[in-house]
């Protein structure tokens, strides 16, 4: 394999709108990342993913971009952004912008040009289509509930949103949309950002008359042009989101001859709680060996054809504390195990805001409180297909996007010392426990716990390219598993539930202070406490 500099990273994701807010006025913005540098820098991440900060209505938080070259006002400026670049540099951090190039907003101005007539120069620019006998073109549906068509008067056709009818779908067959779409990826790569996370970049190659949206056929034609075109010589790192990837697919993605991606997001190990062929909101039990298998699977299959990314959280995913954890009892041992039985595996890790805290769920009362549109379009769909409020409520509860959007917990004053004007969204109650403040100079946080496993990868290749093997594949308490590199081994050994479970390894672990990281003092003999996570590393 090729060794590339994004094999040793790890990864930061920022929600800029929940983040830090400089200006009092409720909203992170780009100056409060600038003022939290120090604090990223101290955990030692290398590379910050910056979550939209385009000029957006903000229809979906920054996925609806209606100027890709501008900055969203209440983040701050294009001055604003180039000052974050530098700065993010001289403390060798790169950063990644977040690429949406599926759809844009509906207030963009090539979609207001498109739909004034079926001649304007933009129209071939989205994906318009006929009405079929009256009705929408076909059924596809958006991930947004409800069709995936919406009726335009003005010119009597429908266009496509695979999301909310405020974010129609760019037409990839266009090859005017490609090269505007490489424009202005281009105009970024100058700006000297690190690289890009793709958007559902799966979808690009649809075709929607024959209801194909994920991994078209020409799906990998076009990332291969993107490549050509942008950033293939450019020693970048690019990350997609494939929600349908399989390590076949992702072999082609991430191939070793560098002509697409450095890797992707594959979300195979998310799916384990929902009941199979429902919504992400019908939930089950996380079976462990389920999730042994789905997590083995993707680190020995790739083999060196392809590289992994390694995440539990992002702003559309639940806080895994609450998720998988225990983030009551023992919510600093299981934010610390979970931690530790990622960041153990081959592949680049990502840390989403506050994960790093042990920041959790939050349960408002009221739907009023919460801002995500997936989560109140579901809410008004359910009602009216006869679910309760209190059932509804469990199920955003434990999926809703809000739970990973709530304002970072920097300290325990007014409103977690995200702001000192009226968040956004509210602040999560236990903000006063939970903070960094709290936890920067604790040795024994869950943030230094993170140091700590950063710093291991840092200093050790075994951890960043030795083999994987799973050991006691079907125990339904412990995750365990080996890296290993030449003479070096890694072992890792993860008591997943709340409580105690003896365990044999097959070989002797030997040589004094063996162990190298435990979530609690030093390890027992063949004993593991409730969510204790354990790292030997042998030579």
């Amino acid at each position: 394999m090729n060794k590339k500099w994004w094999h040793r990273s790890v990864v930061y994701q920022i929600y800029p709108r929940s983040f830090y807010d400089s200006n009092g006025d409720g909203i992170g913005d780009l100056r409060g990342v600038i003022e939290k540098l120090d604090y990223l820098s101290d955990l030692g991440i290398d590379v910050i993913w910056l979550s939209p900060v385009f000029r957006s209505p903000n229809v979906d938080n920054g996925y609806d971009i209606s100027d890709y070259r501008s900055i969203m006002e209440e983040f701050g400026t294009l001055k604003d952004m180039e000052e974050l670049l530098d700065k993010a540099n001289q403390k060798n951090i790169k950063i990644l912008m977040d690429l949406v190039a599926n759809h844009t907003s509906d207030e963009h101005q090539w979609f207001m040009e498109s739909r004034k007539s079926k001649d304007n120069p933009y129209r071939g620019y989205y994906i318009w289509r006929d009405a079929v006998d009256g009705k929408e073109p076909n059924d596809l549906g958006s991930a947004f509930s409800g069709s995936a068509w919406e009726w335009d008067e003005i010119t009597g056709q429908y266009y496509l949103h695979l999301f909310s009818k405020k974010q129609p779908d760019l037409n990839w067959e266009n090859p005017k949309v490609r090269q505007e779409v490489y424009d202005f990826m281009n105009f970024w790569i100058e700006k000297g950002i690190g690289g890009f996370r793709m958007d559902v970049i799966e979808l690009i190659g649809k075709e929607v008359d024959k209801k194909i949206t994920n991994n078209g056929p020409m799906l990998h034609p076009y990332i291969k042009e993107m490549n050509l075109n942008t950033f293939g010589n450019k020693d970048l790192l690019t990350v997609g989101e494939c929600w349908g990837a399989t390590p076949e697919i992702a072999k082609q993605y991430s191939n070793s001859d560098g002509s697409e991606l450095s890797m992707v997001f594959q979300f195979e190990h998310i799916s384990l709680d929902q009941i199979p062929g429902k919504d992400k909101w019908d939930l089950k039990v996380l079976d462990l060996v389920d999730l042994k298998r789905v997590l083995s699977k993707w680190q020995t299959c790739l083999d060196n054809n392809g590289w992994n990314s390694l995440f539990w959280n992002n702003h559309d995913l639940p806080r895994i504390v609450s998720r998988w954890g225990n983030d009551q009892e023992y919510r600093v041992e299981s934010a610390k195990m979970l931690a530790t039985l990622l960041h153990g595996m081959k592949g680049t890790p990502y840390i989403y805001q506050g994960e790093e805290l042990g920041m959790t769920n939050v349960r408002f009362s009221d739907i009023s409180d919460y801002k995500d549109i997936e989560t109140l379009n579901m809410y008004l769909q359910r009602l009216n297909q006869g679910y309760s409020h209190e059932e509804i409520m469990e199920s955003i509860y434990a999926r809703g996007r809000d739970n990973a959007r709530t304002p970072m917990q920097w300290s325990d004053e007014l409103n977690g010392g995200f702001s000192a004007g009226t968040p956004w969204i509210a602040v999560n109650p236990n903000y006063k426990n939970i903070n960094a403040k709290n936890q920067v100079n604790d040795e024994n946080s869950v943030f230094t716990h993170y140091k700590k496993l950063i710093r291991l990868r840092r200093e050790n290749d075994v951890v960043v390219y030795g083999d994987f093997e799973l050991l006691f594949p079907e125990d339904e308490n412990i995750f365990a598993y080996t890296r290993t590199l030449g003479q070096y081994k890694l072992v890792v050994i993860c008591n997943f539930y709340g409580k105690k479970v003896s365990y044999e390894l097959p070989y002797e672990l030997t040589g004094e202070k063996a162990w190298e990281l435990s979530n609690y003092d030093e390890p027992q003999e063949n004993l593991l406490r409730p969510y204790e996570g354990i790292m030997y590393l042998l030579a």
